[in-house]
Order: structure tokens, then C-alpha cells, then sequence
């Protein structure tokens, strides 16, 4: 990633490693799609999507991307993670593999459900 700090989400994927950048805009429709009145943002130089809270984020790095939904997100679905690569946080998906569109689509989704039925901090 470049040094300087990205303004747009856009800004952000063009400055990821030329490897991931079609992930990284197939993970952005995807998210659009998911989330379209959820504002976008940058904050701690990774992609955000708040509506009105956290939604999810996702960050790109050397050989993969990183997909970082509610930590409530990631334990409702850890039986169909199981077979991918993730972190206390994120589902990591290498570059050289195929996004899983459909797990991602639905994570994304029970996350806007979620956050928009809480009245409180307590997803958290």
C-alpha cells in the first residue's frame, strides 16, 4: 500500500498490490450492493461501511484480502468459515483463490440486519 492515506475507497483499492485489485473491486460492488446507503469511509487507512454503527471493513495486503465484519458476524458463521483462513477478526481469502462471493454476500447482510435492530452497543 502506498504511504500516503487514501480519501476514497476507490483511492485505497487502486493503491492495493496490482494482484488484488480485481478482488478488492468485486469485494466493493459486493459490499455496495449489500449496504448501499452505508456511509464509506476511511479510518485507520482501511475501508469502512458505517450505517449507523461499524457495518464491515475490508483491507488489502501482500498476497490477500481481508474481510472484517462484526465479531458477532464471524461467530454466527464460524462453522462456514471453518474451511477458509481467518483471523480473531477477518476472513483472509488469497488472491489466487476465487472470492467467495456467496458467504461474504450473507455474512455482509446478517451484519446490516444485526446492526440495524440494535438500539445499543451491545453487538459489540
Amino acid at each position: 500500500m502506498s504511504k500516503k492515506t487514501p480519501a476514497t475507497i476507490a483511492d485505497y483499492i487502486q493503491a492495493a498490490p496490482v494482484e488484488g485489485r480485481p478482488h478488492l473491486y468485486q469485494l466493493y460492488e459486493l459490499l455496495k450492493h449489500v449496504a448501499p446507503s452505508a456511509e464509506e469511509a476511511i479510518k485507520w487507512n482501511t475501508p469502512f461501511f458505517i450505517e449507523p454503527r461499524f457495518l464491515f471493513a475490508f483491507s488489502a495486503h501482500k498476497a490477500h484480502l481481508g474481510f472484517a465484519p462484526p465479531a458477532a458476524t464471524l461467530e454466527k458463521f464460524s462453522e462456514e468459515l471453518a474451511g477458509h483462513k481467518t483471523t480473531k477478526n477477518t476472513l483472509q481469502v488469497p488472491y489466487k483463490e476465487p472470492l467467495p462471493e456467496n458467504l461474504i454476500r450473507r455474512m455482509a447482510e446478517y451484519s446490516l440486519k444485526t446492526v440495524s435492530e440494535r438500539k445499543d452497543d451491545s453487538f459489540w
